[in-house]
């Protein structure tokens, strides 16, 4: 009977082990949980976080508030089931995070390169829309192209065979218009100077191409400084903070607004992933109203926040339409 004991102990021992490595071990799934909101108006680190300096601008009474999606890596069974029962959390295959071909290392380094290029694109959107004038700016010149050693990082781009360039797709499309192997002259403003470079194009990708990338810049200094948040979605909510410190009218009407989507520089608003989580975030941070991506209403509608309308944007300009409605007691339209 003692021996038939100790078998039955520890069998139940082992069997508790097993059980309990089952159960902590990790799982392939992540999971989606409500991350921080962030006032594009505000500060980081007690700096601000749009930087512009050498034009006027102004200060609003509210917040427009940028909203993320916090990832839980290596969630084990007990995590995943809670967060399957918990409504603001979602447990997802980690291949749709974390792609098989890619180390986390390689999806954080590609979300904050979107992150930065959602900045650019952000300050391109919001001087189009306002109509202020954008120098086309060398941000890299390729060591093997055909601007190394005539280009140089920061010059701006005014005109190529005495035409003047107004915007990077205006310069692409001038560079574009005569065949590889082209001796173009492009006139250069570096260091406040004026120059003249002659640069003879390169057939890349099967297109004349003068071997740099292009940023557009303001006339101004305006610096995004915000760390540690990355991907593209935070595009409109950085649209909308500059296009608010660069005009006098306070976007926000003293309200908090928060939001999401990707923008492109014509001020076209995308789709964005982790709606239902963003809600949720933007509501704790005391959100009164919420910015939606026309592509993400139907996703957001099945996932609404009691007491956050959501005002559906597909432009910029519906975002601010949607902004100036609200501001004078009117409902935009929702999703």
């Amino acid at each position: 009977m003692k021996r038939r004991g100790f078998t039955v102990l520890a069998g139940a021992l082992i069997t508790f082990v097993l059980t309990m490595a089952a159960v902590y071990a990790p799982i392939p799934y992540v999971i989606l949980k409500p991350g921080p909101t962030v006032d594009t108006l505000g500060k980081d680190k007690d700096a601000e976080i749009i930087q512009i300096a050498g034009t006027e601008t102004s200060t609003s009474a509210g917040q427009l508030r940028l909203t993320t999606v916090g990832v839980q890596p290596e969630p084990n069974l007990v995590s995943a089931i809670l967060g399957w029962f918990d409504g603001t959390e979602a447990v997802v295959p980690r291949e749709l995070i974390y792609p098989p071909d890619e180390t986390e290392d390689q999806v954080d380094q590609r979300n904050a390169e979107e992150f930065q290029a959602s900045q650019s694109t952000a300050e391109t959107a919001a001087l189009r829309q306002l109509g202020l004038p954008i120098l086309v700016t060398v941000a890299k010149v390729a060591q093997d192209g055909p601007s190394a050693g005539k280009l140089q990082d920061g010059d701006v781009i005014t005109a190529v065979d005495g035409t003047a360039v107004a915007s990077a797709p205006g310069l692409t499309e001038l560079v574009r218009a005569k065949p590889a192997g082209t001796a173009r002259t492009l006139d250069v403003t570096r260091s406040g100077q004026r120059t003249t470079v002659q640069i003879t194009t390169q057939e890349m990708d099967g297109q004349p191409r003068i071997g740099v990338e292009i940023q557009e810049k303001p006339p101004f200094t305006l610096e995004i400084k915000l760390d540690e948040i990355g991907g593209p979605s935070a595009g409109l909510m950085f649209t909308l903070g500059i296009v608010d410190k660069l005009t006098p009218e306070d976007l926000t009407g003293g309200k908090v607004v928060a939001g999401t989507g990707t923008i492109d520089g014509d001020g076209n608003v995308g789709d964005i992933g982790g709606i239902p989580q963003k809600l949720v975030g933007a509501k704790r941070a005391g959100a009164e109203v919420f910015l939606v991506p026309a592509g993400n209403c139907a996703e957001a509608k099945q996932n609404a926040v009691a007491g956050l309308p959501m005002y559906k944007v597909a432009t910029l300009d519906d975002a601010l339409s949607a902004l100036d409605a609200m501001r004078a007691g009117r409902t935009p339209e929702l999703c």
